[in-house]
C-alpha cells in the first residue's frame, strides 16, 4: 500500500471520527421527536444556511457536474445554473409560508387543511420516490470514490457508507445530521477554493486562457499539449442535441429544488420564519459560489485531464474532479498528485455521507410521523414509540438503498439526481403552492396531483433513452416538460370537478399562520 493510499485512509478515518464525535454529542441531546426530526428548532439562520448548502451540494454537484462539464462543456454547465436558480423560487414563494405552516414533514404542510390520511399516504409515496433517486446517486458516487482511492470493491464501499449513515441518523437524528452537513460544507468549500487557486496559477488568473486552451489547445509546462476540443465544446448541443430536451432539463432543475422533501424539512430546524428566510439567503450565497467554482473545475479537467482519461476512469465522468486534483498535484504516479487526489476524494466522501444522512432522516420521518403515527395509529401514539419506529425505518432505508446503489453502478450521479428533481417538481411543488395559496384546492385534488406527478415521472423515466437506449418509447432524457404540467393540471382539474371542502375557516387560519407566523411552533 502506497503513501497516497495510507494518506487517503487516514483522511477518511479523521472525517469519520469527527462526524462520529458530533453524532455522539448530538445523541445526548436527542430525546424526543422534535429533536430527532427538527433538531429542536435550535439552528440559527447562518447555521441552517450552511446545513442547506451541505445538504444540497451532493455527489451530483461535486462529482457529477464536474464530470458533465468536463465531458460535455456548455450542456454540462447548464446543470449548475438550473440548480442555483431553483433557490429563487424557494426564497420568494416557499420558505417563509412553508416554515410557518408545518411541523416536521412536507405532509404536515399539505394536510393542514385537508384530510389527513389520504394526503399523508400520497405524500409518503412522493417522498420515498424522491429519496430513492437521490439516495442512489449519492451511493453510486461513494462507491466510485472509495474504489478509486483505496481499491475497495464498489459493492463493499456501498456497505461502508450505508453503515455510517445509519449510525449518524439512528443515534443523532436531525441535530447530528445538520452538524455533519455544516462540517462537510466548510470542508468542501475549502477544498474547492484550493483547487481554484491551483487552476488560477496554471492559467495565469485568466479565464480567457482556460477557454482558449479548450478551443485551440496549448502547451502548458509539465502538462504538455492539452485541450483542443474546439468551439463546439462551449456551445449547446454537445450532450443534448434536441433543444426540447434541454428545455425539459432546465424546467426540472429550476422548479425541482422547491419540491425536494429533504431540503424543505430543513426550514423546520430554525425557530422563526425570518431565520428560515435568512438561511435560504446564506444557502444561495454559498451554493452560488460553489457552482461558479465547480464549473471552472470541470472546464479545467477538460483541458488538463482530457476526455479519454476521464472516460477510462468510468462512472460517466464522476471521477473528473479527483483526476484533476491528481493532475494539479503533479500527475499520476507522483506523490503530490496522489496525495492531492486522496484529499479531494476524502472530501467527496464526506460530502456523500452528509447528504445521505439527510435523505435517510427524511425518509424515516415520513414513515414514522406520516404513515405510522397519523395514518396507521391515527395520531394516537406516544413519542417514544414513534421515535423507535423512525430509527428502525432509517435502518431499513439504508439496506434498501445499498441494494439499489449496486444496480445503478455506471450512471452519472448528476443525471440520476435530475430524476429526483423531476418527481419533486411534478408532485410536491404543485400541492405545496396550491395548499398555501388556493382556497378551492381540496383533498382529492392533492392526491391526484401527487400520484399523477410521481407515477408519470417514474414511468417516463423507465421508458426513456437513458434506461432503454435505442428502444426508448419516450424521446426525452428528462420527463419534466411533460410530468410537471400534468402534476399541476391534475390538481386543478380534480379540485374543480369535485365537491369543495368546507374548510374556509381553516384556510383563513392557515393563510394568517403561513404569512405572519402567528400560531406557528
Amino acid at each position: 500500500m502506497g503513501s497516497a493510499e495510507i494518506f487517503g485512509i487516514v483522511l477518511f478515518g479523521l472525517i469519520i471520527a469527527l462526524t462520529m464525535y458530533v453524532t455522539y454529542l448530538a445523541s445526548k441531546r436527542t430525546s424526543g421527536t422534535g429533536d430527532f426530526y427538527a433538531a429542536g428548532r435550535s439552528l440559527t439562520g447562518f447555521q441552517n444556511g450552511l446545513a442547506i448548502a451541505g445538504d444540497y451540494l451532493s455527489a451530483a454537484s461535486f462529482l457529477g457536474i464536474a464530470g458533465l462539464v468536463a465531458l460535455h462543456g456548455y450542456d454540462g454547465f447548464m446543470y449548475s445554473i438550473g440548480w442555483l436558480m431553483g433557490y429563487v423560487i424557494v426564497l420568494y414563494i416557499i420558505a417563509e409560508p412553508f416554515r410557518n405552516s408545518g411541523n416536521f414533514t412536507v405532509s404536515d404542510v399539505i394536510s393542514y387543511r385537508l384530510e389527513q390520511r389520504p394526503v399523508r399516504t400520497a405524500g409518503a409515496i412522493v417522498t420515498m420516490a424522491i429519496t430513492a433517486f437521490y439516495m442512489i446517486s449519492q451511493l453510486v458516487g461513494a462507491g466510485a470514490i472509495i474504489n478509486l482511492l483505496v481499491g475497495i470493491p464498489y459493492e463493499i464501499s456501498l456497505v461502508i457508507v450505508g453503515v455510517l449513515m445509519m449510525i449518524y441518523v439512528t443515534l443523532g437524528g436531525m441535530l447530528a445530521t445538520s452538524w455533519v452537513q455544516i462540517i462537510k460544507a466548510v470542508i468542501l468549500m475549502a477544498a474547492m477554493l484550493l483547487m481554484l487557486i491551483f487552476i488560477a496559477i496554471i492559467f495565469k488568473f485568466n479565464l480567457s486562457s482556460l477557454f482558449g486552451t479548450i478551443i485551440d489547445g496549448a502547451n502548458i509546462g509539465r502538462f504538455g499539449e492539452v485541450g483542443g476540443q474546439g468551439m463546439q465544446f462551449l456551445t449547446p448541443g454537445h450532450l443534448y442535441t434536441n433543444p426540447i430536451d434541454l428545455l425539459s432539463l432546465g424546467l426540472t432543475l429550476i422548479l425541482g429544488t422547491a419540491g425536494l422533501s429533504h431540503l424543505l424539512v430543513r426550514f423546520f430546524t430554525v425557530p422563526t420564519a425570518q431565520a428560515a428566510r435568512s438561511s435560504v439567503v446564506w444557502g444561495m450565497v454559498i451554493i452560488g459560489s460553489f457552482y461558479f467554482i465547480i464549473a471552472i473545475i470541470g472546464f479545467a479537467a477538460a483541458a488538463l485531464v482530457g476526455e479519454d482519461a476521464i472516460n477510462e476512469a468510468g462512472g460517466g465522468g464522476n471521477m473528473a474532479a479527483p483526476l484533476l486534483a491528481q493532475a494539479l498535484g503533479g500527475g499520476a504516479g507522483t506523490l503530490g498528485g496522489e496525495l492531492f487526489m486522496a484529499g479531494i476524494s476524502a472530501v467527496a466522501f464526506a460530502t456523500i455521507v452528509a447528504v445521505v444522512a439527510g435523505l435517510v432522516i427524511t425518509g424515516a420521518g415520513v414513515f414514522a410521523h406520516d404513515i405510522y403515527t397519523n395514518v396507521i395509529k391515527r395520531g394516537e401514539v406516544d413519542q417514544r414509540k414513534q421515535f423507535k419506529v423512525a430509527r428502525i425505518t432509517a435502518f431499513v432505508i439504508g439496506v434498501v438503498s445499498i441494494i439499489l446503489g449496486i444496480l445503478a453502478k455506471n450512471f452519472n450521479v448528476a443525471q440520476l439526481v435530475t430524476y429526483a428533481f423531476a418527481v419533486g417538481a411534478s408532485s410536491n411543488l404543485p400541492v405545496i403552492i396550491f395548499s398555501i395559496y388556493w382556497r378551492r384546492f381540496n383533498t382529492k385534488g392533492a392526491v391526484a396531483s401527487m400520484l399523477t406527478g410521481t407515477f408519470t415521472t417514474v414511468i417516463l423515466i423507465l421508458i426513456s433513452p437513458p434506461i432503454m437506449g435505442d428502444a426508448a418509447i419516450f424521446p426525452l432524457t428528462n420527463p419534466g416538460l411533460v410530468s410537471i404540467p400534468l402534476g399541476f393540471l391534475a390538481g386543478v382539474i380534480v379540485s374543480l370537478m369535485t365537491k369543495p371542502e368546507d374548510n374556509d375557516k381553516i384556510f383563513a387560519e392557515m393563510s394568517v399562520r403561513s404569512h405572519t407566523g402567528l400560531g406557528a411552533e
